[in-house]
């Protein structure tokens, strides 16, 4: 056996399902794939909607900015950054407890209780009137939004094996791109309902969006399917199919729940290493997507059509993100396209960077489209990278919830990175962006190598010991540890 083929490939799954006993290799596929339509179908737009509910409600404050609420709660100086920074203090903070709640809990009742409560959180932010007010608020806000990101990704590892996980990360995190675009346009209809029952238009964009959010939550509750073992949407032979599927997907990985799996993640180097690269995404993304309104106001347009404009840098991000997400799984890479990606984000930069917007507004509103190309598909594939190389759900749901946490305090830095005295140029906020995605860039092309590194080890380990895929029980107390454990690249 060539040690190459010691990790489970998809038909060698395909193959070893409980259904191979008695059906041909052509019915084991259908079946298979029959089984994955299905999952898709009924997985992917309920999360993707959440997350579409979660994202355009931190990142509306923006839209609202230019929308007439700097000026009537007195947003001046660093008032703005101090409301949106709130957001992520609380939201970073609690992403690790959060998922470890979610382990001991049932997805569908934890994950609609806390959209339900930050829709509350948001209709109450269509009432305030001082700035003080707004900060209170985004900070209950991120409270109740820490937990949803990194249940959505913890909940894709129970439903797809390691090797299909970046498509339908991609596909929901496509759904902060989306997000940014329908929130343009939302903005643009929604702050024309200016005076209409007494308030402004800024605070019917967090009203309605907020009540719309509330109503998902309600429906997420009877939508959601806690676990595969509970699929009734599937027949009992699917649901078999795929539960054996994913049994051997996991074969020797711990799933019960201990301390010290907590504590051996985050013990790890490479659980650090995976935080860094999503830090370096998430500033420049945050960053875009708080100020991307006010980036594009600055370039010459009115706010009006700035609210507009947003939408075809968001779109583009979207599209880019779910290819390479589907790209990513079919040739089993990840480092190498964030490294890619994140070059290209820096691109983008160094466009909106050297150019004069009062000169050359097309340039830099290319630049922003560049930008978004580049920032996006490397969260969702940076998600699937430290899932599928975790180990064990218990770890997978650390993982994802450190890597999280670390990454969305980066927000913090991002709220303040665009500065009201920089205008029109941004210097500062660019050159902040820039220096992020290169390290970024340079930590998933260092963690590339050293995966690589320690896979070549594991496969002369397995070669001189002659240990073969049969074994991998007996070294299921190891986990990602097991010469057998094959680490994505």
């Amino acid at each position: 056996m060539s040690l190459k083929d010691l990790p489970l490939k998809s038909e060698d799954l395909v193959r070893t399902s409980s259904a191979s006993s008695t059906a041909s290799g052509d019915e084991i596929a259908h079946l298979d794939n029959a089984v994955r339509r299905k999952v898709d179908l009924r997985l992917i737009p309920l999360i993707t909607v959440l997350y579409l509910c979660c994202f355009l409600d931190r990142s509306n404050l923006g839209n609202a900015r230019i929308a007439g609420m700097a000026q009537d709660l007195k947003l001046s100086g660093m008032r703005y950054q101090m409301a949106a920074a709130a957001f992520f203090i609380t939201y970073g903070l609690l992403e690790v407890p959060c998922n470890i709640l979610l382990k001991l809990l049932r997805p569908s009742i934890w994950i609609s209780s806390i959209v339900l409560a930050w829709g509350i959180v948001m209709v109450s932010m269509a009432f305030v009137k001082t700035w003080q007010g707004l900060i209170i608020a985004r900070l209950f806000l991120g409270v109740a939004e820490s937990g949803l990101g990194p249940a959505l990704g913890f909940c894709v590892t129970l439903w797809y094996r390691h090797d299909q996980q970046a498509r339908p990360i991609a596909f929901y995190f496509s759904a902060a791109t989306l997000a940014g675009a329908f929130g343009g346009l939302l903005a643009f209809c929604i702050e024309k309902m200016n005076g209409l029952g007494g308030l402004p238009g800024w605070s019917w964009i967090f009203l309605l969006e907020g009540l719309v959010t509330i109503i998902i939550s309600l429906v997420s509750f009877w939508a959601m399917i806690d676990y595969p073992s509970t699929a009734t949407f599937l027949t009992p032979a699917e649901r078999e199919h795929l539960l054996d599927v994913l049994r051997r997907d996991t074969a020797g990985e711990p799933s019960h729940f201990e301390m010290k799996f907590v504590w051996e993640t985050f013990k790890s180097p490479k659980s650090w290493l995976q935080a860094v690269i999503f830090i370096g995404l998430t500033v420049p993304t945050y960053s875009f997507t708080l100020f991307l309104p006010t980036i594009i106001h600055a370039l010459g347009f009115s706010a009006t059509n700035a609210q507009l404009l947003t939408v075809p840098p968001y779109a583009a991000g979207c599209v880019f993100t779910i290819s390479i997400g589907t790209l990513s799984d079919r040739t089993q890479i990840r480092g190498p396209f964030i490294t890619v990606f994140s070059f290209l984000g820096i691109m983008g930069y160094i466009m909106l960077l050297a150019t004069d917007p009062q000169k050359q507004p097309a340039v830099g509103y290319a630049g922003c489209i560049i930008a978004a190309i580049g920032i996006f598909p490397g969260i969702a594939l940076s998600i699937a990278w430290s899932a599928g190389n975790a180990g064990g759900s218990l770890k997978k749901a650390v993982i994802i919830a450190l890597v999280g946490s670390v990454g969305n305090l980066g927000g913090i830095c991002a709220s303040f990175v665009y500065r009201t005295q920089d205008t029109p140029r941004f210097r500062f906020g660019h050159s902040v962006a820039i220096g992020f995605l290169i390290l970024s860039c340079l930590a998933s092309l260092s963690a590339t190598l050293w995966y690589r590194r320690l896979n070549q080890q594991k496969e002369r380990l397995c070669r001189e010991n002659n240990i073969s895929l049969d074994r991998k029980a007996d070294f299921s107390a190891l986990g990602v540890d097991s010469p057998l454990f094959r680490y994505v690249l």
